[in-house]
C-alpha cells in the first residue's frame, strides 16, 4: 500500500473528483475507489489529507489527479460572482483528471443523448470483451482496448456491446485513430479552436463531445462543453434571454464563447463546478 500526504494548501477531495461524471471507469464500493487507467488497476481512497492507493505508483497518482496543479489559484480566478462562488465553497477540492485521449474519445462518443450509467456500461462491455486483462488489486480487470483492438471487432459485435447508433461512430474512430497512431500528439499540439475542428471532423464528434474530450484528456481548460444541465444553469443565472428548452447550435457557440470571456482560461473548471454543484453530483461518492 503507498501513500500520498496531500498539501493543506492545494485541496482536493477525491470522491467529487471521481463521482462528477468526467470519468466513467471509477466505481466506489466499501469506501475505496476501483478503476482501470492506461491498463493499470487502481485501487485509492482518501482519508482526511492522506490518499492510499494500490496498482499505481506515486507519478502516476499525481499526474492523473493534477495533484500539482495549483488549485486555490484556478478557482480565485474563476470566482466573479455568487453563483460560481457557491459552487466553489460546495465543490472545493474537485480536480480535472488527465484522461487517456483514446479511451476519452470513444467514452464520449457512447454518451450521446444517454446518462451516466449506460455509458458505463457500455465502457465496461468493450473492455471486458476486447480489452487486455490486468490482475489488480481487487481482483481482475481488463484495459480499455487499444484502436487496433476495436478496429479488428465486427459491427455486429461492437453493436452487442449496447452501443446502438453509437457504433458506426466507433468504428470510424477505431479505424481513423489505427491508421493515424500519432493523432493525439497532433490534436495536443493545435491551438484550441483548430483542436475543436479536427475532432469534430470525426463521425459522431458534436461541439459537446469536442469539447470534453480536449477539457478531460487534452487539458485545453478553456473548454466549455454545455449540456441540458449546464444550459439550464447559465439560461437562469447568466443569459436570462436564452429562449426555449432545447439548446440549438447558435446558442451552444453562444454560452461557450460567453464562458470562456467570462471565466477566463479555466473556464472548464467553472463547467465542472457549476454541474457538480447542481444537486445529485455532489452527493453521487457517498457510499
Amino acid at each position: 500500500m503507498k501513500t500520498i500526504e496531500l498539501r493543506p494548501d492545494q485541496p482536493f477531495d477525491l470522491d467529487l473528483t471521481l463521482a462528477c461524471g468526467q470519468a466513467f471507469r471509477w466505481e466506489k464500493a466499501g469506501g475505496w475507489w476501483r478503476g482501470v487507467v492506461e491498463g493499470r488497476a487502481v485501487r485509492i481512497r482518501q482519508d482526511g489529507c492522506l490518499l492510499a492507493f494500490e496498482g499505481a505508483d506515486d507519478g502516476f497518482v499525481r499526474d492523473y489527479f493534477r495533484l500539482d496543479q495549483d488549485l486555490p489559484a484556478i478557482l480565485s480566478s474563476i470566482d466573479r460572482d455568487a453563483a460560481i462562488g457557491a459552487a466553489i465553497r460546495e465543490c472545493r477540492g474537485l480536480r480535472l483528471v488527465r484522461q487517456p485521449p483514446w479511451e476519452c474519445l470513444v467514452s464520449y462518443l457512447c454518451a450521446t443523448n444517454t446518462n451516466i450509467p449506460a455509458v458505463k456500461r457500455r465502457v465496461a462491455l468493450m473492455a471486458e470483451r476486447y480489452g487486455r486483462p490486468v490482475d489488480g488489486p481487487s481482483g481482475r480487470a481488463y484495459a480499455f482496448p487499444g484502436p487496433e483492438a476495436l478496429a479488428g471487432v465486427s459491427r455486429m459485435d461492437l453493436w452487442d456491446c449496447k452501443l446502438g447508433y453509437r457504433t458506426d461512430y466507433v468504428c470510424e474512430a477505431a479505424g481513423f485513430a489505427s491508421e493515424n497512431p500519432d493523432w493525439a500528439e497532433r490534436v495536443a499540439a493545435l491551438p484550441f479552436e483548430e483542436a475543436r475542428q479536427a475532432l469534430m471532423q470525426l463521425k459522431g464528434v458534436g461541439p459537446k463531445a469536442a469539447d470534453c474530450v480536449l477539457l478531460f484528456a487534452f487539458g485545453f481548460f478553456e473548454a466549455f462543453p454545455v449540456d441540458v444541465w449546464i444550459r439550464r444553469i447559465v439560461g437562469e443565472t447568466y443569459l436570462p434571454d436564452l429562449a426555449g428548452k432545447n439548446c440549438t447550435p447558435a446558442e451552444y457557440e453562444r454560452i461557450r464563447r460567453f464562458s470562456r470571456d467570462y471565466f477566463g482560461e479555466y473556464a472548464g473548471y467553472a463547467q465542472e463546478y457549476l454541474y457538480c454543484a447542481r444537486g445529485p453530483a455532489s452527493r453521487a461518492g457517498a457510499p
